[in-house]
């Protein structure tokens, strides 16, 4: 699973940013001094609408810096083309980066550290959301500055709720109570499901919930085939017969097909991404959001991704490059232009605490997740685990396939592997 605005920022694309300076103080990477206006490139992975939305904000740096020049192109396949560019002299100055790539990236010494420039420019940690700024990080450096930052919560739909006496749900108890009662079944098939149950990439969401943990933490091995996962797969097992699930029910409404927007799902976990989404194209649908439901022993738990922008290692104007990121992201006008612009929740804690955010009934939820969101392992095995152990398995325990016991040790035993092969790598 992607914690990452899945759809919209799942195709890679590259964008090209070339800044040029004449106000930046001279230095090894910089023609500064030369009073010639210097070029850097900034490559990121969003078009369309999102290009647009990345060219206000250039425009913006450009009319405030005359010395620089920002030119924003989208090319696609950036990471392959990233690690070809940082061999032949081709690397961008600034990258849009996915946050959550770090663990992998770092290691392979294609990324600038920022810690010293942080330091000497007085950018604190403290402005930013510490599980954002962790996820940037590697071995005790930081190699990113956060730029988004979301997390998932409860959206519902308040008809579908009102029509079947029920609350929005503020625990585990509550939420399969809710879920049963919502499920609406003819003849067996299944016509709308109380819950999405299709992404089972959230188990860590409820693991956390119950209180455990993915992994150890020192990334050598799995965790979750515990007491805790058990709760985790005993709850969804619970719902299961209870006839909220079916496999298939949501692919198959067709393609491009949103189940909640459509009112074939009454409840949903995602993220802040779709709020736009759902208020445009969801025809008659008036939902709400609460944050996850608590544990069994109240515990609280989300999961948070988002992204940051980051210097490469290879980067030739780094001086002007910084003061690209620093201006963006650590500058609260200019992390809350961002906002308002991309409708995306700011990784600077000030912006995201404006009551642009916190005044909205929509935004307000996903804040309040936010203050216990954690983001996913920082370990570079961890993607590959989740994707070639843990889904697969969770998959066949949903389709009754498997006993919640055998997808948990199937995931641990693969898992395990997966882990120890990228610990070797």
């Amino acid at each position: 699973m992607r914690w990452t605005l899945p759809g919209r920022l799942a195709v890679t694309t590259v964008a090209l940013l070339t800044v040029v300076s004449t106000g930046c103080a001279p230095s090894d990477d910089d023609s500064s001094g030369s009073g010639e206006v210097v070029r850097l490139t900034f490559w990121g992975d969003w078009s369309g609408e999102g290009e647009q939305q990345f060219r206000t904000m250039t425009d913006a740096f450009n009319k405030t810096h005359p010395g620089i020049r920002v030119e924003y192109v989208v090319q696609e396949d950036m990471l392959t083309k990233f690690l070809t560019a940082s061999t032949s002299g081709q690397a961008p100055d600034v990258m849009f980066w996915d946050r959550w790539r770090t663990a992998t990236y770092a290691p392979k010494n294609v990324l600038e550290p920022l810690d010293e420039r942080m330091k000497k420019d007085g950018i604190d940690r403290e402005r930013f959301y510490g599980e954002a700024v962790r996820e940037l990080s590697h071995d005790g450096k930081v190699y990113g500055l956060p730029l988004t930052v979301d997390a998932r919560a409860l959206f519902y739909n308040k008809t579908h709720l009102k029509e079947a006496g029920v609350e929005p749900p503020r625990t585990w108890a509550d939420l399969e109570e809710a879920a049963i009662k919502l499920t609406r079944r003819e003849g067996g098939k299944l016509i709308r499901a109380g819950l999405s149950m299709d992404d089972v990439g959230l188990f860590s969401m409820y693991l956390h919930q119950a209180g455990g943990q993915m992994v150890t933490d020192d990334c050598s091995r799995t965790t979750f085939n515990s007491p805790q996962g058990t709760q985790a797969l005993d709850l969804w097992g619970r719902m299961v017969r209870g006839g909220v699930y079916q496999t298939g029910f949501e692919t198959g409404l067709g393609e491009g097909t949103d189940a909640f927007a459509t009112g074939k799902v009454s409840m949903i976990f995602t993220g802040p991404w779709n709020i736009t989404t759902y208020k445009k194209y969801g025809k008659d649908l008036d939902f709400g959001i609460v944050p996850p439901p608590a544990g069994p022993q109240g515990g609280k738990a989300s999961l948070m991704g988002g992204f940051g922008l980051v210097i490469p290692r290879a980067a030739k104007q780094k001086d002007a490059a910084w003061e690209f990121v620093k201006w963006w992201t650590a500058e609260k006008a200019n992390a809350l232009k961002w906002a308002k612009t991309s409708l995306n929740i700011p990784g600077n804690v000030e912006a995201a605490t404006d009551p642009f955010f916190t005044g909205d009934p929509f935004w307000r939820p996903i804040l309040d997740t936010l203050e216990y969101a954690k983001v996913r392992p920082a370990c570079a095995g961890y993607p590959p685990m989740e994707d070639e152990a843990l889904i697969p398995n969770l998959q066949l325990f949903l389709g009754g396939k498997a006993t919640a016991q055998q997808a948990l040790a199937k995931s641990q035993e693969q898992g395990d592997r997966v882990l120890t092969q990228n610990n070797l790598d």
